[in-house]
Order: C-alpha cells, then structure tokens, then sequence
C-alpha cells in the first residue's frame, strides 16, 4: 500500500477541526435562504468558508494566549514576551518569513535572535502560526530544562515526529523507555579503557595525513572539513561497529572550477569521487538534515510545505542503502554466534537464553543484535551515533584548525606543548592528553564560540515555571510548549564571559577568568548539554579531536586560509566586515543543520614541519 502523502496526511488527521468552520457557514447559509429569504452566493459562502479557517486559527491563539496568561496569574508568574511582529501578516507569518529568509541565504548565524534579545532580554516567546516557541539563552533555564526540571522537559511528540524521518526513534530523538533503553545500551561503550585505545585513531589520522600531504603536494589547497569528516566516519564506524566504510578511500575532493581549471585527469578522478558511496551517502544525508532543519522553522505544519512528497524520506532512500550492509553484517555475525554459542549452551546444560553483558572486544552494534534484529531500530541507532560520532567531531576539528589559522600565536604555543610532552613522532596516550592542558583549552574555546550544536528544543511535559531572576516575576510556560535553547547565543554573552566574550583566548579556560565566570556558574559552558541526557560520548569526542590534532601539529608548523578557493556563494558577504562583533571578523560562513559546519567547506594551506 502506497505511502498517504505528509500534507494529505496531516488534513486527514485534522479533517474535524478544519471541516467545522466551512459547513458552519454552508449550514447557516441554508438557513438564511430558508428562514429569511436572503439569497447568498454560493461563491461567496466558499470563499468565507476557507477565510473562516485562519480566522479560526487567529482566534483559538488569541483564546490560548489569555488562558496561558490567566493560568500565569493563578501562579504569580508571568509569560515571557513576545517578539512583536511588524509585518501586516497574523500569527507571526512575518516572523517566519525573516527567519526562512535568513536560512535560505545563510545569514550569520544568530543575528535575528541577538536582535531580539536586545529588546526583550534573552528569553522570549518566537510566537509563530499559533504555536509558543520560548526561547531561551539563559543558563538558569537552560539549567531547568537539561538538569533541575529534567521530568518536566522532553522531546516531546512534535520534534519526534519532525526529525523521524531521518533519527527514528534512536537516543536523540525519543523519551522515556524508549531513551532509556537506547541510553542503556550505549553507556558501557564510553568508559574511559574502551575510547583509551587509539589504534583506531592511528590508522586513520596517518591515511588522513599523508593524503592531505600528497594533496598539498599537487599545488593544491585542502578541504580540512571534508577530511576531518572522513577522518571521523572511518573512526566512529569501525569503533562502534567493526565495519570501516573508507570514506578516506575516496580520496580528497580538488577545488572548484572557480579557483583553477583541473586537468582532464584531475577532472576524471572528481567525478569517480562524487560516485564514491561515500560521497553519495554524505550528500544525501547532509541534504535530509537541511530539510529536517526547515521542518522545525514551520514547526507542527511542515507536511503542508512537503505536501506532496516527503522529501526526507526521498534523501534517506541513499542513505539507508549505505547502511544496510553494515546491518547486514552485524546480522550475519548474530546468527554465527547464536550457532556457536547454542552447541556449547547444550552441551553444559541447555541454558539457551544469550549473555546480554558486555563482553571483550564486541562493538556496540554487535551488542545491540543480541537485543534486536529489528531492521529498523538497528538502522535509527546507527543513524544516531554516526551523526554523533561523525559530524559533531569533524566540526569541532574543523572550527580549531580555522581558529588556529587565524591566530598564529596559538598555534605556535600549543605546537610547543604538543613536542615538549609527545614529541616530533610518538603516538600520544591518554596520559599526554591530560598533560596537556593548553591543548584541552583550545579545544574548549573552540567548543565555546562555535559548538556542535548551536540550537536545541525541549517541549514541556506540563505546566512548568521557570524562576525569577533578578528581581523578576517566575515565567509560566504552559504545557505542551516548545522551549528551544541556544548554547551559541548563550557562550557568547559579554555578561557571562566578560567584555571579550567575542574574542578566541585559550586562557579563559586557564586563568583568573575560568574562576571568575565559569566556576560559580558551570552552565554557562555547556558544549556538550547537561544533566540525565549529557552526550556519553563527551570524552571519546575530546580524545578524537585531540589525537588528530596532535598528529597533524606534528606534522606541520603553520597553516593559512585559502579564501579564494572557497566557492564564491560560500564567502561572507563584504558587508559582514562592517560589523563590530564576532561577525566582522569571520572568514567564513556557518551553516547551521542539526549540527554547525562550514559552508563550503574550510579550505587551507599548511607548512610542513622543519622542527
């Protein structure tokens, strides 16, 4: 049976409360003919029947807006404001349109709502299409939401449903048993002995290293991002899943046309490269993510927007053919080992029920098989982690080595740190990398002015008040509500960090300033989230990023931007450089999906070492 289309669905599902309104009117039209003789045009009862719809809508929001407001009263709180929309459009259609706008031209990340919070303060409710949508950069909120009113706070229905199409219901996006199960079964693979043991590691950073060599070597600049993420799905694959899928055998990608004009040769080798399944599946995944991102713009009406043709799904068709093998496999494996294991469970005595403990040396998804052979729980797993695994890492690599370019200086002293404690060649252990501490606050002051991920959403379980500050009233934030959150916004507050907030220093971390603003107030830094659903993979995160850096620095001595090798729609407009802030200063543009890249791609030069 084929699939209902997502808008047909969503009217289906709706069809009572939107069908009320027009037979109303048709009713009370026959009436009018009937009992007063006044003849209406059949026309015009069509036209006030689809006009009553949003009429309808507009009315039941304002009815929800004084029902949340008096309920707010009962508990002597107050609701947080509401961004004013000065477009003629109701239920902040405008305020959609300008955050619509500034995603489809990758405006600077950040700047509508900094805008707000100037005027409102940084918590406020983005009203939009009838729907709250409190956002929030406050570290006590932000607190509440991940930590002290954690029960209170969840998913919640809507963003399941949004982001189904691409995580399922693996541990990003679901609640209550469902979370715990999978959060369960991934914490034993995060202890300190299993992410100690970088071999792993090793073997990717020196094929990443000599093909950015060979690279380099050709006249060529590199994409660090497009390695780093090579580097980290090759790692997070075979680490989690005994399945290496050489990402890095497809080789690196060449400049565009607008930088140099590729030989007949080089051309042939980028157009195998695009084909490489690799390539495809980062493609077609990077692409399902942007649309799940529009979803959450157009929040509990995104079908009518894919009406049609569920265009997520239409992505995940490549992407879960890249998958499945690796499934397959792990599978294929399950069954040898249930026939192994049922003839020696025979043989001691018939105990036939399989050891769910964790045992030597088995993988996650080898471990998760022994659970499920559930296709699809299998496949949304694995779906998670490796946009865990791979795209949170590759960013915060990426995000160091262009922070790195651009301050000189840091580089030199964390190089230093990186010989002085490991040297030009041995292979760093986890006692170096908690030796070096410079190397921890580079990454940490990466982590902090551009996190993984910048936005995140909760949903109130009921009705929630979150306290007054400074003298203020408690807001009141009724059930069933959206409560988006920004560590971006909040890592870069003046007030929180200080008057260089906007600035990269690696020294916050290390003197008089850590102890100033971040010890009395540790939710101010939270790269990782907090509370229950803190990332499990926070250190194994730390460890990857470290080792790769500390490899490359090994291996060179400096490293420039390369602007001009950056597609031309991918460089800051020149209008950026007029900003005073943080903006101004950017040689590259964010884009912003469920995770933080570069557009584009970072595009750069190193200097091999001459120690």
């Amino acid at each position: 049976m084929p699939d209902i289309p997502p808008g047909l669905l969503w009217i289906l599902q709706r069809l009572p409360s939107l069908a009320t309104p027009p037979l109303l009117l048709y009713f009370l039209r026959k009436s009018a003919n009937a009992q007063l003789g006044i003849t209406v045009p059949v026309w015009a009862t069509v036209l006030s029947g689809i006009a009553a719809i949003p009429i309808v809508l507009l009315l039941q929001s304002q009815y929800n807006y004084l029902k949340d407001w008096r309920d707010a009263e009962r508990l002597g709180a107050i609701l947080p404001p509401v961004i004013r929309d000065e477009s003629p459009w109701p239920l902040g259609i405008g305020l959609l349109k300008r955050s619509l706008e500034k995603f489809k031209n990758n405006d600077y990340i950040g700047d509508l709502f900094s805008a707000w919070a100037e005027e409102n303060g940084y918590t406020f409710n983005m009203r939009v299409l009838g729907e709250n949508r409190i956002f929030t950069a406050e570290p006590e909120y932000i607190k509440a939401i991940l930590a002290t009113q954690f029960d209170n706070h969840e998913k919640g229905a809507a963003q399941i449903h949004q982001l189904q199409g691409i995580l399922g219901t693996g541990v990003f996006n679901s609640d209550g048993n469902m979370w715990k199960f999978h959060r369960a079964m991934t914490r034993p693979f995060f202890t300190k002995e299993r992410i100690s043991h970088f071999d792993i590691f090793d073997r990717h950073a020196k094929d990443a290293i000599s093909q950015l060599k060979h690279r380099l070597s050709e006249g060529y600049p590199v994409d660090l991002q497009d390695l780093a993420l090579r580097f980290t799905m090759d790692s997070a694959t075979e680490f989690l899943f005994a399945q290496n899928v050489h990402s890095l055998g497809a080789g690196l990608p060449y400049p565009g046309e607008h930088y140099h004009k590729l030989s007949t040769k080089h051309l042939e080798t980028a157009s195998m490269q695009s084909r490489h399944p690799a390539n495809v599946f980062t493609r077609s995944f990077d692409e399902a993510q942007r649309f799940i991102s529009l979803r959450s713009k157009w929040g509990v009406y995104w079908p009518l927007r894919e009406f049609w043709k569920d265009k997520v799904k239409e992505k995940m068709v490549v992407v879960n053919a890249f998958i499945e093998p690796i499934m397959a496999e792990a599978v294929r494996k399950k069954k040898e080992r249930e026939e192994v294991e049922g003839v020696v469970e025979k043989k001691v005595g018939g105990n036939e029920q399989m050891d769910r403990e964790v045992k030597d040396g088995e993988t996650l998804l080898e471990h998760l098989t022994n659970y499920t052979d559930d296709k699809i729980v299998l496949r949304d797993e694995i779906l998670n982690i490796l946009l865990a695994g791979r795209d949170t890492t590759a960013n915060t690599i990426t995000y160091a080595v262009y922070m790195l370019a651009e301050h000189p200086h840091v580089l030199e002293r964390l190089r230093k740190e990186i010989l002085d404690v490991v040297g030009e060649s041995r292979r760093p252990t986890y006692d170096d990398m908690k030796e070096m501490k410079y190397l921890r606050a580079v990454i940490n002051e990466t982590l902090r002015l551009y996190p993984a991920v910048p936005f995140n959403l909760r949903a109130t379980s009921s009705p929630t008040v979150w306290p007054g500050l400074n003298g203020q009233r408690p807001f009141y934030i009724p059930p069933h509500t959206k409560t988006p959150y920004s560590v971006f916004m909040m890592h870069r507050r003046k007030d929180l960090w200080g008057s260089d907030a906007e600035e990269f220093d690696p020294d916050r971390f290390l003197d008089d300033r850590q102890k100033k603003y971040l010890v009395p107030n540790p939710f101010i830094f939270l790269p990782f989230n907090a509370g229950p659903r803190i990332c499990l993979g926070q250190q194994f995160a730390y460890h990857e990023s470290s080792f790769f850096l500390i490899r490359l620095l090994q291996h060179f001595s400096g490293v420039t931007l390369v602007p001009e090798a950056q597609p031309p729609s991918a460089r800051p407009p020149i209008e950026w450089a007029l900003d005073a802030g943080r903006k101004g200063k950017e040689k590259i543009r964010i884009k912003s999906y469920l995770t933080m890249s570069v557009l584009g791609g970072l595009w750069v030069r190193f200097e091999e070492a001459k120690y």
